[in-house]
Parts: structure tokens; sequence; C-alpha cells
């Protein structure tokens, strides 16, 4: 047998070995592949349809009252960010991606900020994790004191900046310097950045409540440990 014939025929038979094995190789391959992609695109920003309206009788509403102050009652060690409001964003439409969660609550206003540095470390979700997140996790803190209703520690959230730029985020943290009783989200830079650019420092938009991502979905650098 000439060698090119045989070194052909090697590797079929490691190809056809490869994907023979039961429900290990091929669909340990594919979940990579599949995650990844899945991964890739809720770092971006999504739209809820061009025909979507955010309507008050569903829950929609903003008080402009809980915008910070140039104060001591306000974001302390994140008071360094711009403090203008803009609606406008960074994402374009063709930047947008489609990854669908299911809603389990009805969108209300808040506000949002960001934040870096060594705030993002002992995220106070976990009593003891060596886990902390990044300029480039998609996670948030909610106000520390006085928000009754808020979502709980771990819950996903939908925020949205009018119906064609929406990210989703995982609650990790609580924020100190938020003011008692507002309804503040502070979100890491790369979640931020999606909704609008981090000159503005404060964006009034939408939030509500989603269900998590599947765990075959799941990316510990976006979100932290899925427990």
């Amino acid at each position: 047998m000439s060698r090119p014939v045989a070194v052909l025929m090697i590797s079929l038979f490691l190809v056809s070995f490869t994907f023979s094995l039961p429900g290990v190789t091929s669909s340990v391959l594919h979940r990579s592949s599949s995650s990844s992609s899945l991964s890739r695109n809720y770092r971006r920003a999504h739209s809820l349809g061009s025909s979507y309206d955010f309507d008050p009788r569903d829950g929609w509403t903003f008080n402009a009252t809980y915008l910070p102050q140039n104060s001591s009652s306000t974001l302390q060690s994140r008071s360094n960010k711009a403090k203008t409001n803009s609606g406008k964003g960074k994402a374009g439409v063709s930047d947008i991606t489609n990854v669908a969660l299911k809603a389990l609550s009805k969108f209300i206003g808040v506000n949002i900020t960001w934040y870096t540095g060594h705030d993002l470390l002992n995220p106070s979700c976990w009593a003891n994790s060596k886990w902390t997140p990044t300029d480039e996790s998609f996670v948030c803190a909610l106000t520390l004191d006085g928000w009754e209703t808020k979502p709980k520690c771990l819950d996903f959230l939908e925020l949205c900046n009018g119906s064609q730029k929406c990210v989703y985020v995982r609650v990790v943290d609580s924020c100190a310097g938020c003011v008692a009783g507002s309804k503040h989200v502070d979100l890491t830079k790369a979640a931020f950045r999606q909704l609008g650019s981090l000159d503005v420092g404060i964006i009034p938009i939408q939030m509500r409540i989603i269900e998590k991502p599947d765990e075959r979905e799941w990316n510990e650098d976006l979100w932290g440990p899925s427990n």
C-alpha cells in the first residue's frame, strides 16, 4: 500500500472514530461551538422589534426625583462619572442581535450608571466566592437600601434604552452609594456601553426581570458562577 493511501485511510478512520463516540465527543464539540456563538451574542445589544412600544400601563414610568445630585448622599467611590442624561447610545442597528429570554415581570423605569476598578471586587451576592467581575462582564449592582421591590441577588435583568437597544445582565452586588429608595442599576462598562456612551454617565431606561440563560449557554466570564 502506498504511503499517501495509507495516510488517507488512517485519517478517515480517526474522523469516523471521533464522531462515533456515543453521546460524548460529537455532542461536546457541538455544544462548545454553540455555546461560544451564544455567548458572543450576549455581549451585544439586542432588539425588542421595531414595532415594540413601551406603555405606561405596563409599568414603564420614570421619576426624575431619583436622579443623583452632587452631594455626599449620592454615589461616592463612583462619583467621577459624568452626570448628564441622554438617550443616545453606542450600539448601532448593524450591531444588534436577537437573543430572546422569557420575561418574568413588566418593565419599570430605572436609572443606570457604570462602575469599574475596586468597586468590582467582592460582589456581595456571594458569601465566599473567588470570582470577580471585570469591565467586560455583564453584571450589575442595585440600590442597597429603600428599593423594596428590587430584583433579588443573582436575578437576570433585561435593560432597554428604547426598543432597539437592550442587554441582559445579572445582579451580583449592592450599590451602597446609590440614593436610598432609588431604582438605580450600576452596570459594568461593557454592559453600559451597549446602551449609551460612557461619557454620558447616567441614563433613564426600562428594566424587567427575565429567566436565566440555559446552562448550555452559560458563560462565567459574563455572569459569574451559575449558582
